[in-house]
């Protein structure tokens, strides 16, 4: 992926080199059969390519917009569009992407140029009338690729190339999935091996991680191994230790989409933090499935507050609004003028959902710190004014749950910022929690809603907020960012654990996991070991690989645990048997836990329409401790982040959004020290160009409509 301003100062793409790997091409009665290319190397076609992937057509040209201008073909396959410079092979170990890729999915816009004319593509029944001088090729991950043809447009095969683009977008539109590729096909050995990251596909994976927490109260459950519970859920996940699988499966039954209350993560001072779906309240539970819900709800605990998941957060719409009009204001040629750009800004709203989903999570660090108990994330919805699960999908814990969770455990936990932790907690919280990643992402055809890239940015913030508490870097998150597309792993490219099982060869089907007497999936599966999306090693570099690590993080400065796996000394136990509701920034008091005891329970209520107090302006933080006195000038728990949120606060990630307007990216900070050297070339070549007589200030006056991007946002 290209992430960056100059050139190669900010490449961190595949740079090894590759065999070939199972180039196929349609047949020639087809009309498309690649001829060989004139005056260009073999090795700019004959690098490898994915399997199962063909080649439809093809076209010299030459790539501008970025220095320097590079010479080479651009291919369209029914994967992905391409472009090869000439002498330039992909790596050895995988042929995968580069910044030189497009995964079809990926491609949002698709323009051709002759002339004057400027012509956008990608709408149905389009057909081209002229052959194009130029493409772009505007991606969905805000980067441009935008190509110059040979012969001044002349070349009858940019004519081919281009509708080539167009049909093959609307063919993986309507039925195209990629299976991903298999470890043995990537050249690696057909045995078994440890991934980098725990995957959490069976239960020693989830023992270990428990014990890693300390979570004594808990254990596996595996009731869910054969997914007949639900196939979003894991095939396992923790449960009490005192409830029996029996009473999981009848409690479960009670909840959305079968999603009942599971430990996300078990805090080292006592606390537990849960998610489940929202009650599923049509249904009639007997007096054992209330008490079995309740108990698991209580987690052992006294104090129990269920946190409210939609107020004060958007909805899936908003995000996808959002986003949207983010993504057209960072295009190269946005026409909003200069002095418009923050504000146009600021009515996408994207940074206004930034900042909402940052100060929930703060509050949720701070309810899991400041007192023993357990903290449910869940969606309050009363019968009457319910939505119908169309409307209202987070009813069922995939989205703003997993984001919630997933802020509040790096706020509060110095394990979860390492490189590894961070990784492990996308896995268990978002890729096996069934986070829908395929259909938020558009892969179904649907509109898109990107909860996972809004949970990207929210980290983006705390990288810059907290420079030293991660060990992980900003062109790390650009990695992930820019991987969810990418048609060579099953981690982004499906909806749920099942689904993921099932294509990977993992299982038949959901009814035939194991056989009896059989406690692991057959070993023949290991020869079917799909590549995972942390597989760095087979897709970067080792050096480029070293830039996902943060120079400025002191490992030092964090031990091993903030907390004794005791509780401590500041956390205090809630009053007895007392359950809270919070929303809005404030905590009200409930009657009690499920809403089917009683008709008059506030749970029967939806929070919206609970009688309480505005939305506090004061921190939740001075509301649960008060500032006590003896915490004197450092009132928060050791290891406890709580981010600003206010205004400037938020920044907008340039990086990453305008990376498509590489002069927009000067003067950013540059990854290594050839970087930095390169920056400082380049503004001695700008102070050299400087018109004599011209101050700085009367330079300002007459400003480049680009100058505005630079300003803090």
């Amino acid at each position: 992926m290209w992430w960056g301003g100059r050139g190669q100062s900010f490449n961190i793409s595949p740079q090894k080199e590759e065999p070939e790997m199972g180039l196929s091409r349609p047949k020639s009665d087809q009309g498309s059969r690649m001829p060989e290319p004139r005056s260009q190397p073999s090795s700019c076609l004959a690098s490898g390519y994915l399997p199962g992937e063909q080649i439809l057509a093809w076209a010299p040209g030459i790539r501008k917009g970025l220095e320097p201008e590079l010479s080479g073909i651009l291919i369209c396959t029914n994967l992905r569009v391409t472009f090869q410079p000439c002498g330039w092979q992909r790596s050895q170990d995988i042929p995968v992407s580069s910044e030189y890729d497009f995964a079809l999915v990926n491609i949002g816009r698709l323009e051709a140029v002759s002339g004057l004319s400027r012509v956008q593509l990608l709408r149905p029944g389009f057909l081209l009338k002229f052959i194009p001088e130029e493409i772009l090729i505007h991606g969905r991950d805000f980067r441009l690729l935008r190509v110059c043809f040979e012969a001044g447009g002349l070349e009858p095969q940019a004519f081919q190339v281009t509708m080539a683009i167009i049909q093959a977008k609307a063919q993986t539109c309507q039925d195209q999935q990629y299976a991903g590729i298999t470890l043995s096909t990537a050249g690696q050995s057909s045995g078994p091996r440890k991934p980098p990251v725990p995957l959490l596909e069976t239960s020693e994976d989830w023992e270990a991680e428990r014990k890693q927490q300390g979570a004594r109260g808990w254990r596996v459950s595996t009731v869910n191994e054969r997914f007949d519970i639900a196939t979003s859920l894991p095939p396992y996940f923790w449960v009490p230790n005192r409830t029996l699988d029996s009473e999981v499966r009848r409690a479960f039954g009670h909840f959305h989409q079968g999603r009942g209350p599971r430990l996300s993560w078990h805090h080292p001072g006592g606390s537990d933090l849960l998610r489940c779906g929202g009650f599923y309240t049509a249904s009639d539970p007997s007096k054992e499935d209330i008490r079995a819900m309740e108990s698991m709800l209580q987690a052992g605990h006294s104090d129990v507050v269920l946190v409210d998941t939609v107020e004060e957060l958007p909805s899936l719409t908003d995000v996808q609004l959002a986003h949207m009009r983010l993504r057209a204001l960072c295009l190269p040629d946005s026409s909003v003028a200069d002095d418009k750009w923050l504000s146009a800004l600021e009515g996408t709203r994207w940074l206004d959902y930034v900042r909402s989903c940052l100060r929930k999570a703060s509050d949720i660090s701070v309810l899991v710190t400041s007192r023993v108990r357990s903290v449910v994330l869940q969606v309050s919805w009363p019968p009457a004014f319910a939505p119908s699960p169309s409307l209202n999908p987070e009813r069922s814990d995939r989205d703003l749950n997993g984001l919630l969770s997933s802020l509040a455990q790096l706020l509060s936990a110095h394990e979860a910022r390492t490189l590894l932790g961070f990784q492990s907690l996308v896995q268990r919280e978002w890729v096996a929690a069934g986070h829908p990643f395929l259909t938020r992402l558009g892969g179904t055809g649907g509109n898109e809603a990107p909860v996972f890239l809004l949970f990207l940015d929210c980290v983006w913030q705390l990288l810059q907020q907290f420079p030293t508490e991660f060990e992980f870097s900003e062109f790390f998150l650009l990695a992930l960012h820019d991987s969810i597309r990418v048609p060579d792993t099953l981690t982004f490219l499906r909806d749920t654990p099942w689904e993921r099982g099932k294509q990977s060869g993992q299982f038949k089907s959901y009814t035939q996991v194991y056989t009896p007497g059989c406690p692991h999936p057959p070993a023949g599966n290991a020869v079917n070991q799909q590549l995972s999306v942390w597989d760095w090693g087979l897709r970067y570099s080792n050096k480029q690989i070293q830039q996902f690590h943060n120079l400025g993080y002191d490992p030092e400065h964090c031990p091993d645990s903030c907390f004794p796996r005791q509780q401590s000394s500041f956390m205090v136990p809630g009053p007895p048997k007392s359950v809270w509701l919070f929303s809005r920034g404030a905590l009200t008091p409930l009657n009690q836990l499920c809403p089917w005891q009683d008709s008059s329970s506030l749970l029967a209520v939806s929070s919206r329409w609970l009688p309480r107090p505005a939305i506090s302006t004061e921190s939740l933080a001075d509301q649960e401790w008060g500032l006590p006195s003896h915490w004197g000038a450092c009132p928060l728990p050791p290891g406890l982040l709580l981010p600003g949120y206010l205004g400037p606060q938020i920044k907008l990630w340039k990086r990453c959004y305008l990376r498509g307007r590489p002069e927009v990216q000067m003067g950013l900070l540059a990854p290594t020290i050839s970087g930095l050297q390169d920056e400082l070339s380049f503004l001695q070549e700008l102070l050299r160009k400087w018109p004599p007589g011209l101050s700085s200030e009367d330079h300002s006056e007459k400003r480049d409509p680009n100058t505005i991007l630079s300003q803090p946002c």
